[in-house]
């Protein structure tokens, strides 16, 4: 984007906006974000109403990946973990949302009432499966609050789409989990542990900032300020955070993109709430822009040259982290209207492109790689979307 607009409360349309990459926008509806920093409101990037013709390149890869979603997820026997499924689900739903095929939120629909299906014979009651650990009707197993709130956010997207006693059903299923986190796993500092893991049952980051945005989600959602509480907690326990710390369990050292991903999700989903506080906005802000400052470094480097590869020869090691370099740019994306900043959307689309290489060398195959970019075309094409509510009253 060329520069983004500060304009005042009483601005209502833009004639025209030519972005420095040559991208013409057909059509636009603006749409300001509430609760933005600073005296000035800022405009929120046009959300397009020709998707199409304002990016085709990004456009058509994006409709692939979804086609390659809505396939895989007709296999039930899938061994792959349900939270990588959970961020196919949320671009889904924006892919519905920006073309109204039905085959989208249906897809989104179907998991979503397996999710709730597994979860109704789940010990402790309001856990998810993962489709890996304890499974259903089993009193013992590990059981992670990390990858559980991945998969409510999942189904609390499907619900936004939803209506009647479908959506009732699917917002009641989110709002169980969220029950037995806050009774179980929230701790007085702000913190959240990650459930039953016996390797460590303290604090800790990936389940913080996960169950954080979730609590943000549900609060704009439902409008009960308790899952607020909780969410601006977390932010405060995150904001006190050593990101940098080796000896927290599996740190930056381990995890790489994995950490700043989910960590920038605790704040993403919530900054109109944590910026109304300007001592919170401050710390936050050194969280994200340390987080921003490491991406960007990472991104300097060819892909082949990171320490966190994408090759099949270390899909079942450095891969694994690796697969999450794809779900950066979303939160650059973000950002770059957040804070302002055009350089963040350009790093992005710069990074999308070269993963692309790899996510589409195999036009047959579909892994986690292809489902974190999912969400980050998803935010690129239609701003927002991702986070939507069923209402923004909040």
């Amino acid at each position: 984007m060329e520069k983004i607009f500060p304009l005042s409360k009483n601005a209502c349309t833009l004639v025209a906006l030519v972005q420095s990459m040559s991208i013409v926008f057909v059509g636009i509806a603006l749409a300001r974000e509430p609760g933005l920093p600073g005296d000035e409101e800022f405009i929120y990037l046009p959300r397009l109403r020709a998707y199409q013709a304002a990016d085709s390149e990004f456009y058509a890869q994006f409709l692939r990946l979804c086609d390659l979603e809505v396939a895989k997820l007709k296999d039930e026997n899938s061994k792959d973990p349900f939270f990588i499924d959970s961020y196919g689900i949320r671009a889904l739903c924006a892919a519905y949302d920006m073309t109204g095929n039905k085959k989208y939120l249906d897809a989104a629909r179907s998991w979503s009432e397996r999710m709730v299906r597994f979860q109704e014979k789940m010990i402790p009651a309001g856990a998810y499966y993962m489709n890996y650990g304890r499974k259903p009707g089993e009193p013992k197993g590990d059981w992670y609050v990390a990858d559980c709130s991945s998969i409510a956010m999942g189904v609390l997207a499907t619900a936004v789409r939803c209506n009647g006693t479908e959506q009732k059903r699917f917002l009641n299923s989110v709002q169980h989990f969220a029950s037995l986190v806050m009774k179980n796993y929230v701790r007085p500092s702000g913190g959240v542990t990650d459930g039953l893991w016996p390797e460590f049952d303290e604090e800790w980051w990936c389940s913080s900032a996960l169950f954080g945005s979730l609590s943000f989600l549900l609060y704009k959602n439902m409008g009960d300020e308790r899952y607020l509480n909780v969410a601006l907690g977390v932010v405060d326990w995150l904001n006190k955070l050593d990101l940098s710390n080796v000896q927290q369990p599996l740190p930056l050292s381990r995890q790489g993109p994995a950490m700043p991903m989910y960590v920038l999700e605790g704040y993403s989903a919530g900054w109109q709430y944590m910026s109304k506080d300007s001592a919170r906005k401050e710390a936050a802000s050194a969280q994200i822009l340390w987080c921003l400052n490491w991406i960007a470094d990472q991104q300097q480097k060819p892909v082949s040259q990171r320490e966190w590869q994408l090759t099949a020869s270390h899909a079942q090691h450095t891969g694994w982290w690796g697969a999450k370099y794809g779900g950066l740019p979303f939160h650059q994306y973000i950002f770059s209207r957040y804070f302002a900043r055009q350089d963040l959307m350009i790093a992005a689309d710069r990074e999308m492109r070269q993963l692309a290489k790899i996510a589409f060398a195999d036009e047959n195959s579909f892994t986690q790689l292809q489902s974190f970019m999912m969400i980050s075309y998803a935010e690129r094409l239609n701003p927002g979307a991702i986070y939507r509510a069923i209402e923004q009253k909040h």
